[in-house]
């Protein structure tokens, strides 16, 4: 199992690929972006556990990267190492003034810099309460973003999201085989809010099997509807070719098998569009009642006429 998911931003290839080559021994999925923007992008599909960030960068500064990582409510949590030749007082000192969690000087101790790693994913968990399998706020930080929705001017909707027949494939395929479902699950959010969502959008997972949302576009409906068809097309490739074939799994029962169908998104939202919102309780409660009223309240799945009456 992945100890977690780390972005290198390096332009140097000799560094880079050394780093993705030991970080990746050790357990850890490795992502190389050699600009800046490219990071930028990287961290807005996927967030990171951790991101190793070199200051010397051939489009923008590093400092200029961490500038936009920590005012962007997505990113702002992700624990940044930065690497560079320098080894000025002063340029430590911007770096940590614009929210670095590190500074290490090249050349390094590749040995110090695995120790460094480990111990800012372990102090940004603690801290911020992030997933562990999907990197993605869990309770506390999801509660912090719905007090800033409370104040906030702009429309929004809140998507609760509920894997339908996952405990299902849990029994069958195994945990390991489901925390895969779930990392799936994270990196499908963070391609749909590229593609359908806001910079502001907001993913969270207060569940093991329950997703949350929080989006700024006007066109939700596309984002949520393209979001519950790519996950039952693409989530089909976590089963075995017999189970893809026949549309389901059979599952252990008293006195035989019964058939179980397979993972889809059961989804229910509340927006400010459509209601007016007094407290956080009640964003969540009605949320979710609409998911259960468009599944029959059993998580599981029903044809898309189902789908999203708060709408």
């Amino acid at each position: 199992m992945s100890k977690g998911r780390i972005l290198v931003v390096e332009d140097d290839f000799d560094i880079s690929n050394m780093l993705r080559i030991y970080f990746g021994g050790q357990g850890y999925a490795v992502e190389v972006a050699s600009k800046g923007n490219d990071a930028l992008v990287a961290t807005r599909r996927q967030v990171p556990s951790l991101i190793v960030l070199d200051i010397n960068l051939p489009d923008m500064s590093g400092y200029d990267v961490c500038r936009q990582l920590r005012t962007a409510i997505r990113t702002r949590h992700i624990p940044i190492i930065f690497l560079t030749q320098k080894d000025e007082r002063s340029d430590k000192i911007i770096g940590l003034e614009l929210g670095a969690d590190d500074y290490v000087t090249k050349p390094f101790d590749i040995e110090e810099l695995k120790l460094r790693v480990q111990n800012a994913i372990s102090a940004a968990d603690r801290i911020w309460k992030v997933d562990p399998i999907s990197n993605l706020p869990t309770g506390s930080l999801i509660e912090e973003q719905l007090r800033t929705l409370m104040r906030s001017p702009r429309d929004w909707t809140y998507i609760d999201i509920k894997i339908s027949n996952f405990e299902g494939f849990s029994e069958v395929y195994g945990w390991t085989a489901a925390d895969e479902v779930i990392r799936f699950s994270a990196l499908l959010l963070g391609e749909m809010i590229e593609k359908h969502g806001t910079a502001d959008d907001y993913p969270g997972h207060p569940g093991r099997d329950n997703f949350v949302l929080i989006t700024y576009s006007p066109d939700a409906t596309t984002l949520v509807d393209r979001l519950k068809e790519v996950f039952a097309d693409k989530v089909k490739q976590h089963y075995s070719f017999i189970d893809r074939e026949r549309g389901y799994m059979l599952m252990p029962d008293s006195g035989g098998e019964k058939q179980v169908d397979l993972m889809t998104m059961a989804v229910g939202s509340v927006s400010t569009r459509t209601h007016a919102i007094s407290d956080i309780r009640e964003i969540t409660e009605l949320a979710a009642e609409d998911r259960r009223r468009g599944t029959g309240g059993d998580g599981s799945s029903r044809p898309d006429n189902s789908i999203l009456t708060s709408w």
